[in-house]
């Protein structure tokens, strides 16, 4: 199950693990990605707080958490390349794995339809 927050991030709940990154349209709409600022692990943010930086050839923009959660791993592929978030960010461009502290607050995010009506 995938579901986007209105910050253009997703969080995929997987059998053994739940991720997080930034969607294809915030990819789009930031350009080529050359850095990340990532949070460090074993922190908390709250639903929407900012939880890193990723900084393209354009512009520099917030990554917002899309659920309370704690931060339980990095992607350090994606440290080491960042051009991942470019080729694949909803996938092997994930940014976190974390661990949700509320899990309900994923069924007030939008499912893929709703996310693709509203970044348009």
């Amino acid at each position: 199950m995938i579901k986007y927050h209105v910050e253009h991030t997703w969080v995929r709940v997987d059998a053994d693990a739940t991720f997080v990154g930034i969607t294809k349209h915030a990819q789009d709409t930031l350009g080529d990605i050359v850095f990340i600022d990532f949070a460090e692990t074993g922190h908390a943010f709250a639903q929407g707080g900012v939880a890193g930086v990723v900084e393209s050839v354009k512009a520099a923009a917030d990554v917002h958490m899309p659920a309370t959660a704690t931060v339980v791993d990095v992607n350090e592929a994606l440290r080491a390349d960042p051009s991942l978030a470019n080729s694949d960010p909803e996938g092997a461009g994930w940014f976190y794995k974390v661990q949700l502290s509320h899990p309900t607050e994923l069924e007030a995010l939008m499912d893929a339809a709703a996310y693709q009506a509203f970044a348009g």
